[in-house]
């Protein structure tokens, strides 16, 4: 087993991409996790990083506002 999902890989780059499959295996590795947008931008945020965000910017609820 190679560890590669490449059904989900290909449905990736065919389906959610428009590659053609001549594009799609011309691509390196690398390429392809650049046009998916893996290790881009930051990770998602976990609840505990929410919570704490939530605490220190309270909802303030006033007049006018619900």
């Amino acid at each position: 087993m190679s560890g590669f999902d490449w059904p989900g890989l290909m449905r990736a780059g065919m389906r959610g991409l428009g590659l053609k499959p001549a594009e799609f295996w011309g691509l390196t590795p690398a390429e392809l996790r650049l046009l998916l947008g893996e290790n881009t931008g930051s990770a998602p945020m976990g609840r505990t990083r929410l919570d704490e965000l939530m605490a220190a910017f309270p909802d303030i609820s006033g007049k006018g506002s619900e």
